[in-house]
């Protein structure tokens, strides 16, 4: 059996491209093998300057949303991170097999240190070194796939480089595991930015439509959608017109048409953005309903993290245990 373990960081609310680009994906096919994990990973979300109780608040929020969006917790484990000690316990293990130089050269270490650092801020050490907490989260279950989108694939490499270099020196303990590029993920861009990707952390949210806007905001963001300039009506090409190109590709996630046959149909801007607009809004409205009588019982979504947790746990401190016997440590 395949084991399948992913992770949303609670650092924003969550996006349309979070749910075309790695929920959907989850719910349709990835807990079809009855041994996948999916985890609200909250401990990442303190490597950066951040409100504790804004944390709290998303991290129930992912989770519920997890749910809405029809992760059934019959055929899979959902839980939060900080819930399971195994994730730290096993951190500071791969810490001391891991080195400062491969950690460093990780992008994303790069482009936050840097932005922090032009904004004054100091750079916390967790940002460091959190691509091994990544790597804890993924080896403690023993996982054979993570599906995860093209800028997270440099880390599940150090999972894999790390768990090889264990193996090697203290004896066999982690499965290797193996990036996964989702098979029907969509590609979506800010809509103000349609070369950057719709990101939960954007400091301004005017291009990016999050699970829970009212209908009438997701209509108000689509219609004032960056388009090109150019000749030929409506072309889909991600090159040379990205915002055209984004429109199509959310409107053939939406509806299962190839864009450039979308593209077909179209001649000006405007009935392409009320259609993507429809389509979007009637996508997420049974997310946004289940999402309400979820939230109305809080009490449920928490059990169901707690026995998440259990299960989790269960999993993972056995693989956790044989790493702290393998390495030298003495046993409790």
């Amino acid at each position: 059996m395949t084991r399948i373990f992913s992770g949303v960081k609670p650092t924003g609310h969550l996006t349309l491209g979070n749910y075309l680009g790695a929920v959907r994906q989850w719910v349709a096919a990835d807990q079809e093998p009855g041994d996948a994990l999916f985890c609200v990973v909250d401990l990442h979300a303190l490597t950066v300057e951040h409100d504790p109780a804004r944390v709290r608040r998303l991290s129930r929020q992912a989770a519920t949303l997890l749910l809405a969006a029809g992760l059934d917790p019959s055929r899979c484990t959902l839980f939060v991170q900080s819930h399971v000690d195994e994730h730290t316990r096993l951190a500071y293990l791969l810490e001391c097999a891991a080195t400062d130089g491969e950690l460093r050269r990780m992008i994303q270490y790069r482009e936050k240190a840097a932005k922090a650092q032009a904004s004054g801020e100091g750079v916390r050490l967790s940002l460091l070194t959190y691509p091994v907490l990544m790597a804890a989260d993924i080896l403690a279950y023993r996982t054979d796939e993570v599906p995860v989108g093209e800028d997270q694939r440099q880390h599940v490499e150090l999972s894999r480089d790390l768990a090889v270099r264990f193996n090697q020196r203290y004896g066999p303990t982690f499965t290797v595991p193996r990036a996964t590029l989702p098979t029907v993920a969509a590609r979506v861009m800010d809509l103000q930015e349609p070369t950057s990707k719709m990101g939960k952390s954007h400091e301004s949210g005017a291009g990016i439509v999050y699970l829970l806007d009212e209908p009438g905001v997701v209509r108000k963001k689509v219609m004032r959608a960056v388009t090109d300039g150019g000749e030929g009506g409506v072309v889909y090409d991600r090159a040379a017109r990205p915002g055209v190109a984004n429109l199509l590709d959310i409107l053939a996630a939406c509806t299962g048409t190839e864009p450039a046959v979308l593209a077909e149909g179209y001649e000006q801007y405007g009935p392409l953005k009320r259609d993507v607009a429809d389509a979007v809004v009637e996508l997420l409205r049974p997310l946004r309903e289940r999402h309400a009588e979820l939230a109305a019982d809080p009490g449920e979504v928490e059990r169901v993290l707690r026995e998440g947790a259990g299960r989790a746990r269960k999993t993972a401190r056995p693989v956790v245990d044989r790493a702290y016997e393998a390495i030298g440590l003495l046993a409790p």
